[in-house]
């Protein structure tokens, strides 16, 4: 008997296995001899070794696929995990390019498949990853703030980080903040709006306000 528990914590679970796990089941369909559970983001496979680890590389060629096209349909799920007498090729990589999934920094939270899109947005990630501090200039719209929250967001989802601090200048146009309406927070809101669009593009609502609540997300 082999055991072997595979994660999927960067991929909603419904997003990933349908509703009322339908695309679930049809990997249980798929494998019959194997006992498969599936617990919050991990799915557990316990069964003949051999079974055990073909149905292992089929869910992670799934796991690929969602990461490149930011979602997976049952047609999808039926073509890759194929059937037993036309089974699918585990080393045939034409269904997957390797740099788009490369250049994917985190599933949304409507598992839309974030991804550096631009070379610059790219080079961008690159110097991240090589530096502890990146200055970026540019026009407006290039994509200068959505890039530097998927990033942080990354970081957060992968534990590299416990908590992330977003912020962002209160750059006046014309008019003075002290003259504007309402509370401080209200004069600040509209300016921190791209950080919060950001965030809600990238992380579920519930699990948003739980960070935000618990300050493992805090917006200065």
């Amino acid at each position: 008997m082999t055991e072997v528990i595979i994660d999927i914590e960067n991929i909603e679970p419904v997003a990933f296995f349908g509703v009322n796990n339908n695309k679930f089941q049809l990997i249980k369909k798929r494998y019959p001899k194997l006992k498969i559970l599936s617990r919050g983001t991990k799915i557990k496979l316990s069964g003949q070794e051999e079974e055990v680890f073909e149905a292992k590389e089929k869910i992670e060629l799934l796991i690929k696929y969602f990461q490149m096209h930011g979602n997976l349909s049952e047609v999808n799920f039926e073509q890759i995990l194929g059937t037993e007498e036309d089974d699918v090729e585990i080393e045939n990589k034409k269904h997957f390019d390797l740099l788009e999934i490369d250049n994917i920094l985190v599933i949304g939270a409507h598992g839309k498949a974030i991804k550096a899109k631009t070379a610059n947005q790219r080079k961008m990630v690159q110097l991240s990853n090589e530096n502890d501090i990146v200055f970026v200039a540019g026009p407006a719209g290039t994509g200068k703030t959505y890039t530097a929250v998927a990033l942080a967001v990354r970081a957060l989802k992968n534990k590299q980080v416990r908590k992330i601090i977003l912020t962002r200048p209160a750059v006046e146009a014309g008019e003075s903040l002290g003259f504007l309406p309402g509370d401080l927070k209200e004069k600040i809101d509209p300016y921190l709006r791209p950080l919060y669009d950001a965030l809600d593009d990238m992380i579920p609502i519930d699990k948003l306000n739980y960070y935000m609540t618990n300050r493992v997300i805090e917006v200065a």
